[in-house]
């Protein structure tokens, strides 16, 4: 996941980054950070926890400057440590740099291992430690040029802002997987955000998508330059609007909140169920559950409370501890709920750890029957573009049918929106990422990935 933005020619460019990462904290909350340069020098502060928790007055009246990049971590790739961080700050030939990237290289291990052994010393786990190595080793003079040779050598997914002491960069790869925003500030600034609810925080006005393959470049006294780099081979992430953004948010010029909603009325064509109220799984299921209840003219209730302080860093030392979690997170409503045929509306099944816990906790408060739904197909394939998913073997519907997967978590029935119903809520005009669904890997990624023998 992970939230990334880039402000450039803006006097308090730290303070619009850092209301930029705050709108899209539910991107990552493991560390956040902010570098800004004033033309002479980069400074950066970055810290393991949530950006209010980061940043204070201190911390900007430190970060001076007119541009700014930012990075909420949610981490895929690499280990939980202050270190693993963003944004990767570092002094070279040409002076100093600091980047921020969303998303995952492919090819992260055999680009790691060949600069290993031409000398390069890592210090984090992180594949973005090898688009700074990269770019330092470039025989090129000038950044751009060297920019161009490190986007030669790496594969996958990829939203990056680089900054330079007076120069800002922003690619997207050539799939455009992860989203990335272009917007224009109310005092002449630019900003580029993961997601437009950013813009909608800082009153930015959102001009357009950055386009799959795109290299904008940002300097003083000009309007943003654009270069195509790479063909666009447009692959945007299904799991953006199932999941990972903000229901406010545009992605890619859709409403992610209307996207779940038609998942939802979807779901309800390909899998009804005869009951008597919907209920979602707050909060990512509530567009899809308002959009099933629509589609079967049943009520809609929020009947489960969700609690949203309870930390991401709950201890969890015995089994008995962990199967609290739920409850602490989720409080079912037992006046709606008892004696009733309940619909219950959730996002996604990965495990089916959480499902079994919601099933138990509904018929504890006296459901009669449960008939689980979840508005996107079965998950049977680990993505290895930027989402967190465990490996296949932990997929409850990579070893299990609907049936078994149903009796296994407590559910009367289960039923899933089918790929072919994703693709429709969609919108057929473009091909999305579904390698979650079908396992289709089209993002290259190996040894003999381009340009990896000449690094």
């Amino acid at each position: 996941m992970c939230a990334i933005v880039g402000v450039y020619g803006a006097k308090n460019a730290a303070k619009i980054a850092y209301y930029a990462l705050f709108a899209m904290q539910h991107r990552g909350q493991e560390a956040t950070g902010i570098s800004t340069a004033n033309g002479d020098k980069i400074h950066l502060v970055k810290k393991r926890g949530l950006v209010t928790e980061v940043f204070d007055e201190s911390s900007f009246e430190f970060l001076k400057g007119n541009c700014a990049i930012g990075h909420n971590r949610y981490s895929t790739a690499g280990a939980d440590s202050v270190l693993d961080a963003q944004p990767v700050f570092a002094k070279y030939k040409l002076g100093e740099i600091s980047v921020a990237h969303n998303g995952n290289l492919v090819n992260k291990y055999e680009v790691r291992n060949r600069l290993i052994e031409r000398g390069a010393i890592f210090q984090t786990g992180m594949d973005t430690e090898n688009i700074v190595h990269l770019i330092a080793k470039s025989q090129n003079d000038a950044l751009v040029d060297r920019i161009k040779d490190m986007l030669s050598k790496i594969e996958g997914a990829y939203c990056l802002v680089i900054q330079s002491r007076s120069k800002m960069f922003v690619i997207r790869d050539r799939f455009g997987i992860r989203p990335l925003s272009l917007g224009r500030l109310k005092d002449g600034g630019w900003i580029v955000a993961s997601e437009t609810c950013a813009f909608d925080l800082v009153g930015a006005e959102f001009i357009r998508d950055v386009r799959p393959g795109e290299m904008l470049t940002f300097e003083e006294d000009r309007e943003p330059f654009s270069e195509q780099i790479f063909e666009p081979d447009y692959h945007p992430c299904a799991f953006e609007y199932i999941y990972f953004s903000r229901p406010d948010s545009i992605i890619d010029g859709k409403n992610v909140y209307q996207t779940r909603v038609a998942m939802g009325k979807m779901l309800a064509k390909e899998a009804p169920a005869d009951v008597d109220l919907v209920l979602p799984v707050p909060d990512s299921g509530v567009a899809a559950a308002k959009g099933y209840a629509e589609g079967l003219g049943i009520p809609f209730e929020m009947g489960i409370v969700r609690n949203h302080y309870v930390g991401r860093t709950f201890i969890e030392p015995t089994q008995e501890i962990r199967n609290l979690k739920v409850k602490l997170k989720l409080s079912p409503i037992k006046h709606l709920i008892e004696g009733k045929r309940i619909a219950i509306i959730d996002d996604s099944l990965v495990r089916g750890t959480t499902s079994k816990q919601i099933v138990k906790m509904l018929l504890e408060a006296g459901a009669k029957e449960i008939h689980m739904r979840i508005a996107a197909p079965e998950i049977k394939y680990p993505c290895r573009y930027g989402i967190d998913t465990p490996t296949q073997a932990e997929l409850i519907s990579s070893r299990y049918s609907v049936k078994e997967i149903a009796k296994k978590i407590g559910a009367t029935t289960l039923g899933f929106l089918s790929i072919e119903g994703l693709i429709e809520s969609l919108g057929t005009e473009r091909t999305y990422s579904l390698v979650s669904f079908d396992g289709n890997y089209f993002a290259g990624g190996s040894a003999q990935s381009p340009g990896c023998s000449d690094i």
